[in-house]
């Protein structure tokens, strides 16, 4: 193998843009970085660039030359640790790696590209000379629409999808396609009045059983459904249809399987040496080093990868909390306090700022969403104010709360009332996303359903109750696909969801309520466009609790407000007094327990007007029949 050379004169490297990987502010590595089409000399063929700084040698190896190291050393060049050749020649599709030798002389595993497109199919691992696009985009008007509102006055009811495993082919149970997923997902998604579509990682991975959140290949989208321009065309068909696109994104870890990132080049170089930094014990998989320049590029890059050449809508990144805190899920000893001593990573917290500034900077009206489990303060705000930057965060909390109430009989919820009662002390201290995920349904905790008590009847009528709470809670929604028709067995990535039990009225109730909540909360302004001020929000009484009773009111500027009273027991209530802001006649824009949807079909024959009664003090009130074990919203139809 030939030893480290300079870069010839020709190089087809750009030197501004070394330098800017460099300095960690590299936009668009993989334009330069990986393996690119290029016409050089008179020839066409492919650029193969590779950063190895610690490396003595590296060639790439390939279908192109038989798989022999000595056929294309690459040439080092000067001053930034990148390697480069041009092959002539080179065809998308064929299959290629690098082979680097170590700093002492070892020859390392041969190393799939950090930065490519395409990647084989596990069991395999090569990489891929990846096609140019031929994909014809369709969404100028989507983007655009995109580009001049904001997500945070805008209804956004979002359907976490596992592309594996929301539907599969009957007759063999191999995978939908992203285009069967286009004509299939989409149509769905759209009928049931969700406003995007969340898919968990769709970056190349080798283990099913991660369900993508050990990717390797953060640039190569998974060809588990087909070709990257095949997921372009799903994104732009849900662009046409109305729906945005979300993705899953993983910037924590990555795994350390001996043919990906691990001691890339011989030496830690996206990861750190010291294992108090660089190793996650509760996944086995590495941590990036977000200190260095390079990797920082590395992430930076691909976060505007997937915004900018597959046009989605924003992307929620995993894991939040373990890049913040250095000592996260570490005994004394197990880590490293930062320069000031404490237990904030500085380098974590710099990298996400950098990343969220660049990419709203770049695409206003895109949401970058964070699954952070702690009260760390500011990750919605602004990063000029010392925020994190983030356009939204899921809520785990009032998640964990009000799943722990709901789990709870009937008869006990008095005396936990203050479970779905404390997060409005601190709803509006963040954008937040209500999340019903995937995380709450695997792992011996039972599908939503299940958690729920009393005989199948009262499962059935907690949930939908609870369900209509949370979309009547300021927030915007995720729920975890199969949650809308009640899926009960916990969910599994080898199998698709059991659609059958649509055949089953209950399941199908469900699946309508939902529907119908979905277009209520788009439909009404109060129940969506203040989901993160509180001055959308009112409590009429948040009291009750020997009713186990909760009642408020959703408002909006210029639109009719929403009235929620939620009932968390069996009991009915043939005559509840309830206070209402103004007088007039309040409609029951939903009521669960309505036969539709499954429940025993008690209510206000659709609608109730407000008598001159003052309650909850306020003058006028609304003397209501409460069905057990649900809740209505009331919208206000009319002044009196």
């Amino acid at each position: 193998m030939s030893s480290a050379t300079e870069a010839p004169q020709d190089t087809l490297l750009q030197t501004e843009d070394l330098y800017l990987f460099a300095r960690g502010e590299q936009e668009c590595a993989y334009r330069f970085l990986g393996a690119n089409p290029r016409h050089h000399a008179g020839q066409d063929g492919v650029l193969f660039a590779v950063w190895a700084p610690n490396a003595r040698a590296v060639s790439v190896v390939g279908d192109f030359n038989h798989w022999h190291p000595q056929a294309h050393p690459l040439q080092r060049h000067a001053g930034f640790g990148v390697w480069e050749v041009f092959i002539p020649g080179v065809q998308a599709g064929q299959h290629y790696k690098y082979q680097i030798v170590s700093e002492l002389g070892v020859v390392q595993p041969w190393k799939a590209d950090p930065y490519a497109r395409a990647t084989q199919l596990r069991p395999d691992t090569a990489s891929i000379v990846p096609a140019a696009s031929q994909h014809q985009w369709q969404d100028a008007d989507w983007l655009a629409r995109r580009a001049a509102a904001s997500p945070h006055g805008a209804p956004m009811l979002i359907y976490e999808v596992h592309a594996g495993s929301w539907r599969r082919h009957w007759h063999d149970d191999s995978f939908l396609s992203y285009r069967e997923l286009a004509e299939q997902l989409v149509a769905y998604v759209k009928d049931m009045g969700f406003t995007h579509i969340q898919f968990m990682p769709l970056s190349e991975f080798p283990f099913d059983g991660s369900w993508g959140y050990q990717p390797i290949g953060l640039y190569s989208p998974t060809c588990r459904f087909g070709t990257p321009d095949e997921l372009r065309w799903l994104i732009d068909h849900a662009h046409q249809q109305g729906i945005g696109v979300l993705l899953d994104w993983v910037p924590a870890h990555f795994p350390a399987d001996e043919h990906g990132l691990a001691r890339f080049d011989g030496s830690c170089l996206y990861e750190h040496e010291d294992p108090r930094k660089g190793f996650h014990p509760d996944w086995n998989t590495l941590i990036f080093n977000y200190g260095r320049a390079e990797v920082i590029s590395y992430l930076l890059s691909n976060a505007l990868y997937w915004l900018e050449e597959f046009h989605v809508d924003g992307l929620r990144f995993d894991a939040v909390a373990s890049m913040l805190y250095l000592n996260y899920s570490r005994r004394d000893g197990e880590w490293l306090p930062n320069p000031r001593g404490g237990i904030e990573n500085l380098e974590a917290i710099h990298l996400l700022r950098e990343i969220n500034a660049r990419a709203y900077r770049r695409y206003p009206g895109i949401a970058m969403i964070a699954e952070e489990s702690t009260a760390w303060p500011g990750v919605t705000d602004f990063t000029s104010r010392g925020g994190l930057g983030f356009g939204f965060k899921w809520n785990l909390g009032w998640m964990n709360d009000s799943l722990r109430y709901m789990a709870r009989d009937p008869i006990h919820r008095q005396f936990h009332h203050s479970d779905l009662s404390f997060g409005l002390l601190y709803a509006f201290s963040e954008s937040y996303v209500l999340a019903l995920s995937h995380d709450e349904v695997v792992h011996g905790k039972r599908a939503l359903l299940e958690k729920m008590p009393g005989d199948d009847w009262q499962k059935f009528a907690n949930l939908r109750a609870y369900y209509a709470f949370m979309w009547a809670h300021p927030g915007k929604k995720l729920l975890f696909m199969g949650g809308e028709f009640a899926q009960r067995r916990e969910w599994s990535h080898e199998r698709a969801l059991d659609w059958s039990l649509l055949d089953v009225p209950a399941h199908r109730g469900l699946q309508a309520l939902l529907r119908d909540l979905n277009r209520a909360c788009a439909a009404q302004s109060a129940l969506h466009a203040l989901d993160d001020d509180a001055a959308g929000f009112e409590w009429i009484d948040a009291d009750a609790s020997h009713a186990s009773l909760f009642v408020f009111v959703r408002k909006a500027p210029g639109a009719p407000r929403v009235v929620a009273v939620c009932n968390m027991t069996p009991t009915l209530h043939a005559q509840w007094r309830v206070g209402v802001p103004e007088p007039g006649r309040y409609r029951e824009l939903i009521n669960t327990d309505s036969v539709h949807y499954g429940g025993s079909g008690q209510g206000n024959l659709g609608g109730v007007h407000s008598e001159a009664v003052p309650s909850h003090g306020r003058p006028h009130s609304l003397l209501l029949r409460v069905p057990p074990l649900a809740t209505l919203l009331l919208v206000q139809e009319e002044s009196a």
